[in-house]
């Protein structure tokens, strides 16, 4: 079974890879003896933007590692792993819209030199007074 990203989007089951472990949180007594939490792990074929979105789950080997240890089942975990995974697949696939440059108003251009101005008049007012011989 692949996880269906979007509208013809799928990643197959070949290139996830999910791990349980022990996780702390919610459970009692439990939560010592059922390994819980789930790591998932994108392995292959990441994109460069799906790279710079995913951040510090990025591994040295260039995979994303999502972990998931907010509920108290693996099954839980999982799909709210396989949720997260999709929500940053889905948000590299939109493109960044390109900054278009601008140029700063005459108006503006004109209140940054009187701040300036401003700021030379109180500096000199601070300075220690000229002695005239």
């Amino acid at each position: 079974m692949s996880l269906r990203v979007a509208a013809g989007i799928e990643i197959p089951d070949s290139e996830l890879s999910l791990s349980f472990v022990r996780a702390g949180g919610p459970g009692g007594q439990n939560v010592n003896k059922v390994a819980t939490a789930v790591q998932l792990v994108l392995t292959d074929g990441v994109k460069a933007r799906l790279k710079a979105l995913s951040g510090r789950r990025l591994t040295a080997d260039g995979s994303i590692l999502i972990i998931a240890r907010n509920h108290r089942t693996q099954e839980h975990n999982r799909r709210e792993a396989q949720e997260r995974l999709s929500d940053l697949i889905r948000r590299a696939l939109t493109a960044p819209k390109a900054r278009k440059a601008t140029q700063p108003t005459h108006a503006a251009r004109e209140r940054r030199l009187e701040h300036k101005t401003r700021l030379r008049r109180t500096k000199r007012l601070r300075a220690r007074p000229a002695l005239d011989d």
